[in-house]
């Protein structure tokens, strides 16, 4: 399901606050409330947008790739503002590596500010990149705070940035009532527009039923003739379809499909699936002095 058009997705409604938790800033409380009822990345993505309007700094951009370690390819990027105008500077290698996120976001787990307004408190850029930055601030993205986000497994790395036409006092200003808010938030919301975005893969890619059980029966380690047999079809129909899938899948081989099929959630990953594991292992006390008991598994 679509979120609506406007800053304000609309679905259940958040649930009320417990008094445990009213001791956290209440608009990173709204957020996370809402945050719990999404169910497409659209709607992650509207409250950001409704997030940045709310403290002044509406212009966001989401970018992630899949691998902080070694750069492979980038996911998704997603601005809220009209970004045809750097396509110039993201297609120059020269230019783009010098961005935040290649400069920054895909080593470093601190947060930033960034834009023309701090441009001494950062490294030395080159004269193109600086003339990126003053085409921002016309654009009125003078000022704001970028903040690198991971997910482990697998790795990927991402930045989240929240940008507004602002001198550098005023963005210090807005840091300081919210920056425990914009930083925690956009935490939060990476992760959940992961899950959305995850399972959105088959819908993004038009992939058929067919070709979803075909998937799964791969994932699960059928031969050809066993998915024949299973189907009711001939081996030559489950090659065809296979090539089929890879093609729109961008897969090469069989086991970049089963590793699709786990990834998307169609298959359980072994690692963290019930009973996996033969023990819990839980560790209390100090470096020096480390208490370690093992939990079997529940029955």
């Amino acid at each position: 399901m679509k979120a609506p058009e406007g800053n304000q997705p609309q679905g259940a409604a958040p649930r009320g606050a417990f008094g445990a938790e009213s001791f956290f800033p209440p608009r990173m409380q709204k957020f996370l409330r809402r945050l719990e009822q999404t169910t497409h990345s659209d709607e992650v993505w509207a409250l950001l947008k409704a997030l940045g309007q709310d403290v002044g700094l509406p212009c966001i951009d989401f970018i992630a790739a899949t691998d902080y370690g070694d750069w492979r390819r980038t996911m998704f990027v997603r601005t809220s503002y009209d970004a045809s105008w750097l396509h110039d500077a993201n297609t120059d290698p020269d230019l783009y590596r010098w961005s935040y996120f290649r400069s920054h976001g895909i080593a470093c787990l601190t947060p930033i500010v960034v834009g023309l307004e701090f441009l001494r408190e950062y490294r030395t850029l080159p004269d193109g990149r600086i003339k990126v930055l003053r085409e921002a601030a016309r654009r009125g993205m003078r000022a704001g705070i970028s903040i690198p986000l991971r997910q482990h497994a697998p790795r990927q790395a991402a930045m989240m940035s929240f940008l507004g036409d602002h001198d550098r006092g005023a963005l210090l200003d807005i840091l300081a009532a919210e920056g425990w808010t914009l930083t925690h938030c956009a935490q939060a919301a990476h992760q959940r527009y992961l899950l959305h975005f995850t399972q959105e893969y088959v819908e993004r890619n038009r992939i058929t039923d067919k070709q979803l059980e075909l998937m799964e029966l791969i994932g699960r380690g059928y031969l050809d003739r066993h998915i024949a047999n299973h189907l009711e079809i001939s081996v030559s129909a489950v090659r065809q379809r296979l090539n089929a899938l890879m093609q729109k899948t961008g897969t090469t081989n069989r086991v970049e499909l089963a590793a699709l099929a786990m990834s998307i959630g169609m298959l359980p990953d072994p690692l963290y699936s019930p009973g996996s594991a033969p023990a819990v292992l839980v560790q209390s006390g100090d470096r020096e002095d480390i208490r370690t008991q093992e939990y079997g598994p529940e029955p």
